[in-house]
């Protein structure tokens, strides 16, 4: 009896198409820079013009530093001499610095409940000032819970109440409306 082994390659299995090939963002440095000629910026900024990669590599391992493609789209691709680390960390430093965000967009949440008393209120109340201070939008909900739903407008005229709380100046974005879980709406500071 024979026993007949096939062997299938597992990234492409027949009829299946090949996966997506991942493509690393970081630029190529040192050997990995294709091309024979590259243009040069060396550690200063000062242009060192059109040389072979293997003389732009040999500059950059005098100076103990890396060979890094920052043009790769040129003719010649442009190359830089720098420190690699320091260059990634002060690029994902200025990502970063991009992507935060201003107090304005950010939307802080105070919830209060059917039951909360007049003390309990007013400490939701000074935290709704200090988020208002800071320039945040605030949105305030008021939670029903089984029984309560039915006394639903009594729940309305308390967060109406909270409203009057507060002491920082603000202006509403939206009314007091009906949600699912109870009553919300939207505050913002009056600037």
């Amino acid at each position: 009896m024979y026993h007949l082994t096939y062997t299938y390659d597992l990234a492409t299995p027949y009829g299946m198409p090949r996966p997506p090939q991942r493509f690393d963002k970081r630029p190529r440095l040192n050997n990995q820079i294709r091309g024979p000629e590259v243009q040069v910026i060396d550690d200063v900024g000062k242009q060192l013009g059109v040389m072979p990669v293997f003389q732009a590599l040999k500059l950059a391992n005098d100076k103990a530093l890396d060979l890094v493609e920052v043009g790769p789209t040129a003719k010649p691709p442009i190359v830089k001499i720098l420190n690699f680390g320091k260059y990634i960390y002060q690029k994902e430093r200025r990502e970063k610095g991009t992507k935060s965000k201003s107090p304005g967009q950010e939307v802080k949440t105070v919830r209060i409940g059917f039951r909360t008393e007049i003390h309990d209120m007013m400490v939701r109340a000074g935290q709704t000032d200090k988020f208002l201070k800071k320039g945040h939008r605030v949105r305030l909900q008021l939670t029903l819970r089984g029984k309560e739903r039915e006394m639903a407008h009594i729940g309305r005229e308390k967060l109406v109440k909270f409203l009057t709380l507060i002491s920082e100046g603000y202006l509403l974005e939206n009314d007091v409306k009906r949600y699912p879980g109870g009553f919300e709406t939207l505050v913002r500071p009056n600037r």
